[in-house]
């Protein structure tokens, strides 16, 4: 192998840019002298041991990288000796061997500034093919063939949501990708629009000429600067390259992309109140129906998925729904990406089967609980999800497996536990932002959250009273039956799973007035009846 065939792909991934990614690409480049390519690429997963540089095509990837140590990776990469060898992350690690990478495939062969990188692992081959080669009916048959289900919480079948907009007679459709990721310690899509914008353009592209949509809108919250900028940058290379705007690849399919960004707002993650911010509104839901596949953005059929959603359709079309629904699980097809954090060593970004064990995930690819801790639990949903106790480890990741255990696969949040945690504290926590983040229009969630987090930290304090735990659990029934949209539906998720499987806790809050974990401030003296 020549030295003019050797790549050093610096990860730009939010989080090693955030580490000194860039930094670290300007002394790579100067110690190269023009020897080897020098490029960014998108989020390698590792966040943890980053910046990560991975170099092509020996699959070799050096974590903890700084700017001193630009002259040993390059020398290493081209096979000479370094006064210091960098150190090497092994290529059958089962962080990296483990994935099956669908969504995340490119994520270190593609710059996610330079088109022609796209392009020159297949990029819009898929939209080509679509539109020379398919009807808009059987690029939809293609998606019911595969199962792919909505990756934005729900997992509604994306096919018929597709169908819908599709029949739907307007003169007007649209089509918006939503970027409004919210829940803590989740940052999935931020990943996918920072690390490879083209290929959530290329989806939508697909589905504008499926649905016969003209426009489409990429809602972004405005914490991801990042993916704001390469998405921008992204959008005018592609109506240069003829893949987006008029005559799209020579016929006479038009479909043009702008940006909308959010202000963090979690419930404009909410497909009504996203609209409402996109129209200029204030980011509040409305009661449904009518739904948007028949009345959505100012009044015109509109089709909404989240971004994992899109960058799974270019890989579809180009493969065949058969090939994507012989991954995964019966009802759940495909692969899943999560954002694994908290008490695990090796926090980043991972995509799995559906179907894998969750220990595999945690223990294998998360590298376990480190510091000799034990394992307590993993709250998988964020939000609006639930906490999965040691003795359900060996379920399969799926979202009916899930959901019988009293959580949701979400939007792809993993957050690990050790025995350090409180699991009254854990409901609190996301209780109360539940609380912070609704909107205030439907009375069960704006009233009724303040209650219910009102509750829990008095069990916090140590100054709850005997009946608090009953009508904790009338409360949350009460919010969950009543709300008016998901965030208020689904607040009570977290307190109610660790009601089902750490009830003990509770009791030793309201009754012993102990935190077993020892993490609360309980201050029993300052109770008032």
């Amino acid at each position: 192998m020549s030295d003019d065939q050797l790549c050093l792909a610096v990860c730009s991934g939010a989080g090693c840019h955030s580490a000194g990614a860039p930094l670290v690409r300007e002394a790579i480049e100067a110690a190269a002298h023009g020897t080897l390519r020098v490029k960014g690429s998108g989020c390698l997963g590792l966040c943890a041991r980053g910046p990560l540089v991975l170099a092509q095509p020996t699959g070799a990837i050096y974590e903890g990288v700084t700017a001193e140590s630009a002259p040993s990776i390059v020398a290493h990469a081209l096979g000479r000796a370094a006064e210091v060898p960098p150190p090497v992350l092994p290529a059958d690690m089962p962080f990296f061997a483990r994935q099956h990478k669908i969504v995340l495939s490119d994520m270190g062969a593609v710059d996610p500034e330079r088109i022609e990188d796209y392009l020159a692992v297949g990029g819009y081959e898929a939209l080509r093919r679509a539109l020379h080669e398919m009807t808009p009916q059987q690029v939809i048959d293609e998606l019911t063939r595969s199962g792919l289900r909505g990756r934005g919480g729900a997992g509604y079948p994306t096919a018929v949501k597709w169908g819908l907009v599709a029949r739907a007679q307007a003169a007007q459709k649209y089509v918006i990708c939503n970027g409004d990721e919210g829940d803590p310690g989740a940052f999935m899509d931020r990943c996918v629009m920072d690390g490879d914008p083209h290929r959530v353009l290329e989806g939508m592209a697909i589905a504008g000429y499926a649905v016969g949509a003209s426009q489409g809108y990429v809602y972004v919250r405005g914490e991801y600067p990042l993916a704001v900028q390469r998405l921008q940058r992204a959008i005018h290379q592609a109506e240069r390259q003829g893949v987006l705007g008029a005559r799209i690849l020579d016929t006479p399919f038009q479909f043009r992309v702008d940006l909308r960004i959010g202000a963090g707002a979690y419930v404009c993650g909410e497909e009504t109140a996203l609209i409402a911010s996109i129209e200029g509104g204030r980011g509040t839901p409305r009661a449904r129906p009518p739904y948007p596949a028949s009345h959505g953005l100012w009044g015109q059929p509109t089709l909404i998925n989240n971004v994992e959603t899109f960058a799974n359709v270019p890989p579809i079309v180009r493969n065949g729904g058969d090939w994507y629904a012989a991954i995964g699980t019966e009802k759940s097809r495909g692969t899943k990406v999560f954002a694994l954090a908290g008490k695990v060593a090796n926090t980043g970004i991972v995509e799995v089967p559906f179907g894998i064990p969750l220990r595999e995930i945690v223990y294998d690819l998360g590298g376990g609980v480190p510091d000799g801790r034990a394992f307590k639990a993993v709250q998988t949903g964020g939000p609006s999800g639930g906490c999965i106790p040691a003795d359900y480890l060996d379920v399969p990741l799926d979202y009916e497996s899930l959901s019988r255990l009293g959580a949701i696969v979400g939007s792809g949040g993993m957050i690990v536990m050790d025995d350090t945690s409180c699991m009254v504290d854990v409901a609190r926590y996301f209780l109360e932002f539940s609380m912070i983040e609704s909107c205030g229009k439907c009375v069960p969630c704006r009233a009724g959250t303040v209650q219910a987090f009102r509750l829990i930290d008095r069990m916090t304090h140590g100054q709850a009273v005997e009946g608090d735990l009953d009508q904790l659990e009338r409360l949350c029934t009460y919010i969950q039956q009543a709300s008016l949209c998901g965030l208020g539906q689904n607040a009570p998720n977290p307190v109610f799973s660790t009601l089902r499987y750490f009830r003990d806790e509770y009791t030793a809050h309201v009754r012993d007035r102990v935190c077993p974990a020892g993490v609360c401030p309980m201050r029993p003296e300052e109770h008032t009846a």
